[in-house]
Parts: structure tokens; C-alpha cells; sequence
């Protein structure tokens, strides 16, 4: 019998992780098992589409074991903890499972009750995510009701998954109120803990210049302390407030709950330490990590998991042949940031290059920071490469996981 390899978390991250395991490795060489505490897989990247009616929310939700190659053991089981001492994981039911190699993979949970008055009065009235499902689709029929006043958009804290989804919001809802004739009665603010619209100079200025060309306002540097759903505001650390007749918040973010109860496997936040190049853990050679789970200075996307998973297989089979790991990952980011109007922008980047204006993949290619029909198309055609090419584990031709230097151009913010 092959070595064990337990993955834990059956969405975006453990499902291409399984299935790539799979493709790579002979089924007597490695025995994979996937643990989730439930059968439903969402493409999280539709969530932004439904509060505007683009996308429905049952389109969204496929069953986990179905992603999974057939060689795969699917558990589905709540995980109690991980005994690192002992190299095994424990499951609801006193079920326990031994591993060779461990690979986090059950990615990032909301936690708006971490956050005073969040939850309170307005929630799911005129306080709103579009984070989870529910969340989204109630979202829709707020926004279908709403006829005129402020609209603020709010990332309370950072890290957050796919961390361009709240600025594609703001676009989208200036789209959105231009299209039913009412953009004119609608103030849309977009209100973030960064000094700007994104982390990275280049992009902040190019984000910020379509937020000021659309009418939105940026409020920057406004960590979130409180929200007032009575009233209608939000209240910062330093006791700014923003007033809001709807609000949509970005809740903070952590670990899985298991994470915390394991001891040595997180950190304070629940997310897994491991090495930024080759995603092991610093003091448990047989872990790693990858996807939001991983406590990684990359965002929060789908396609960090993709990137990432491309060194990660060829790491465990390294490990548990016992040579040197692969130490190539670059933290490569690639995200399509619609905009509205049928239009959307490219950005492209890693742990050292941030994301500039260019072509990618090459100099001929997807305009990079620039708006475009293509990458709307780009956006739109990436759900069904994620059903049927990157979950099934299947590489995407000419696009490695290595940022590509070729086409981009060097510029001052």
C-alpha cells in the first residue's frame, strides 16, 4: 500500500490538490483521502455575480466528491483537530486517520461576529455580505428594492479572500444603477483599511483613477470597530464614521476552526505558517499547506491555489522521497477585475513584481491594467475552465506557475 496523504478541505485548493496527486502519482505509490464537512462545492468567484442577478445561486454549487478524481477517498466528516505528534487527524465520530503527509487545504472562514453590532440589527436587512451564499443572494433582493441613497462598500480587516472582489462590487453597482436609470440618486463609497485602492502602487492608481472616473468615493486607512445597523453607520478604530442606508461588508477572516484546536499546526489568526517558496511547514516537514489556508504574504485567490499547486505535488513526491524541495514558488497572482459595461482588467503579479501594465502572457496577449472586452470575456470564461480543467487538475497550456516576465512594462506609480 502506497503512502497516506490526508488533504483537509474539499473546495478549490484540496480538490485540484487531490486530483493533481492523482494524474502525477501511481495509485500504489500514494493513497489520497479528502476531508469536508459537507458535499456542497461552490465556485466562490460566482458569488460576486448574484446580488446583480448575473449568475443564479443553485449554478454555483456542485457536489465535492464528483470534482474528485475516482481513486480518491472522500470523507465527509467534521475535523475535530490534527495530533501532530502523532501524525493523525481525528474526525466527529472518534474516527481517526493516520497520514504520511498532511496538506491543509480547508481554506479561509468569515467571522463577522468578531466584529461589534456586525450581526446585530440591519443584518440581513440593510447590513449585507457577499461572501457566503446566502449572503449574496439576499444582497440581490435588497439591491432590487433599493430606489436611492448611499451604498457603502467595506473590507473591514485584511486578509480577506480574492482580495479585488469588493472593488469589482463597486464597479459592478455603478453599472448596476446606471442600467436601471437611478445611478444619479445613488451615492456608492468604497471604504478600505489600505492607503489606497489596492495594496501595490501601480494598481492602487490605476484602481483608484476608474473609482474616481465612476463617482465613487475611497475612504482609505478605515479599519473597521464597529457597525451601528440602527443608525446607519460605520465606525472605525480611530472613531471615523461613515453613515450608510446599505452597507455590504467584507467580514474578517480566519483559519478553520480546527486549526486552533490543533496545537503547533496555526497561527493567531488559525491560518498555517508554512515556507513561502515551498509551502511546507516550518516545524512539521510532513505538513503543508496551500489556498487561503496557507498564512502566505500572496493573496487569497483561486489562482494562487492553482500556482501553488503545481510545486506543492512535486514536493510531497520530493519528501516522501526524501531530496530537496522544490523551492520555486513565487507567489504568483492572476486575477480579471470586472468593471461593468461588459469590461474588465487583467492584473498579474507576485511576492516581488507588482502588478504593471503589459501584456500577459506575453507581449502578445491579455492587456494587463487595462480595460477590456477580452478579459470580460476572460472573467466570464474562467467558470468553465475551473468545472472542467483546473479542479480536474489539468494544466493550463502556456501558463506556468511562475509569473511570466516577458510583456510586462516597468513603471512609476
Amino acid at each position: 500500500m502506497g503512502k497516506h496523504i490526508v488533504i483537509l478541505g474539499g473546495g478549490t485548493a484540496g480538490t485540484m490538490t487531490a486530483n493533481r496527486l492523482c494524474r502525477t502519482y501511481a495509485e500504489r505509490d500514494l493513497r489520497v483521502t479528502v476531508v469536508d464537512q459537507d458535499d456542497d462545492h461552490l465556485y466562490q468567484p460566482g458569488l460576486l455575480f448574484v446580488p446583480f442577478g448575473l449568475a443564479q445561486p443553485h449554478h454555483l454549487v456542485r457536489s465535492r466528491p464528483r470534482q474528485l478524481d475516482a481513486a480518491v477517498d472522500y470523507k465527509q466528516a467534521r475535523i475535530e483537530g490534527v495530533d501532530l505528534d502523532a501524525r493523525a487527524v481525528h474526525l466527529a465520530g472518534g474516527i481517526r486517520l493516520p497520514y504520511d503527509v498532511l496538506v491543509v487545504a480547508s481554506g479561509a472562514t468569515l467571522l463577522p461576529e468578531e466584529t461589534e453590532g456586525l450581526t446585530g440589527p440591519g443584518w440581513g436587512e440593510k447590513v449585507f455580505t457577499f461572501y457566503d451564499l446566502p449572503g449574496a443572494a439576499g444582497l440581490h433582493d435588497a439591491l432590487e428594492r433599493f430606489d436611492g441613497g448611499r451604498v457603502v462598500i467595506d473590507v473591514a480587516d485584511l486578509p480577506v479572500k480574492c482580495p479585488v472582489a469588493p472593488l469589482e462590487f463597486a464597479f459592478l453597482a455603478d453599472w448596476y444603477f446606471q442600467r436601471r436609470g437611478i445611478r444619479d440618486k445613488v451615492q456608492l463609497t468604497y471604504v478600505t483599511p489600505l492607503d489606497g485602492a489596492f495594496t501595490k502602487p501601480v494598481a492602487a492608481k490605476a484602481l483608484g483613477g476608474l473609482l474616481k472616473e465612476k463617482g465613487i468615493e475611497l475612504v482609505t486607512e478605515f479599519t473597521l470597530g464597529e457597525v451601528d445597523g440602527a443608525g446607519g453607520r460605520l465606525v472605525s478604530y480611530d472613531e471615523r464614521e461613515v453613515p450608510f442606508d446599505l452597507a455590504v461588508v467584507v467580514p474578517l477572516h480566519g483559519g478553520a476552526q480546527y486549526v486552533g484546536r490543533s496545537e503547533g499546526l496555526g497561527d493567531e489568526l488559525g491560518f498555517v505558517p508554512v515556507d513561502p517558496h515551498t509551502l511546507q511547514h516550518p516545524g512539521r516537514p510532513e505538513v503543508f499547506a496551500i489556498g487561503d489556508a496557507a498564512g502566505l504574504p500572496a493573496s487569497k485567490a483561486g489562482s494562487v491555489a492553482h500556482f501553488e499547486g503545481e510545486v506543492l505535488v512535486h514536493n510531497i513526491g520530493r519528501f516522501l522521497a526524501g531530496r530537496s524541495l522544490d523551492a520555486s514558488f513565487d507567489g504568483h497572482a492572476n486575477c480579471f477585475v470586472e468593471t461593468g459595461f461588459h469590461k474588465a482588467l487583467l492584473i498579474d503579479f507576485n511576492y516581488d513584481t507588482e502588478p504593471l501594465p503589459g501584456h500577459f502572457p506575453g507581449p502578445v496577449g491579455l492587456p494587463l491594467l487595462k480595460e477590456s472586452h477580452a478579459a470580460h470575456l476572460g472573467k466570464l470564461a474562467f467558470e468553465w475552465l475551473y468545472w472542467h480543467s483546473l479542479l480536474p487538475g489539468r494544466e493550463l497550456p502556456g501558463i506556468g506557475s511562475a509569473m511570466p516576465e516577458h510583456g510586462k512594462h516597468h513603471v512609476n506609480a
